[in-house]
């Protein structure tokens, strides 16, 4: 294997399975700026917040008219797309990743939702609470509990 090509790894499921996973789905559906601020925060390891990436997302829908929505947002929220692959070495299929979003924000939504899931991600609690439920398990583990005052005499 090429050190300056490394292998890339596919997606988890696929770009229109979107029914795989019918919660996510629907929530993507009703409030696709949620989906998508989750994914963002996560994808940006806790630099941008959820409600920050959803409402920017919510915004360039609300102020723009409807061929410049298309244009920002899918600019938008394809650079997550491209760090989320790039952290994972997921391989950009179908397409590029802002034709994907260009034409089927939606599904990229919840393929990107879905893939984070299945590496373990509790999708509601963010980036800094799924960090701290992982350092806790880890400390949990590697310390021994602390038994106040000891033996004494």
């Amino acid at each position: 294997m090429d050190s300056a090509n490394p292998k890339l790894e596919p997606w988890s499921s696929g770009l229109c399975d979107c029914f795989s996973d019918c919660s996510t789905c629907c929530l993507t559906f009703w409030c696709p700026c949620i989906t998508f601020g989750r994914v963002a925060e996560i994808a940006d390891r806790g630099s941008t917040s959820c409600p920050t990436a959803g409402a920017l997302y919510l915004l360039l829908h609300a102020f723009t008219g409807l061929t410049l929505c298309f244009t920002f947002s899918f600019c938008y929220t394809c650079f997550y797309r491209k760090r989320m692959r790039q952290q994972f070495k997921l391989e950009e299929t179908p397409c590029c990743d802002c034709l994907v979003h260009c034409f089927c924000a939606p599904c990229a939504f919840c393929q990107e939702y879905r893939e984070l899931k299945s590496r373990g991600f509790d999708m509601p609690i963010g980036w800094h609470g799924n960090m701290e439920r992982q350092n806790r398990g880890v400390a949990m583990e590697a310390v021994p509990p602390f038994v106040e005052g000891g033996m004494k005499r």
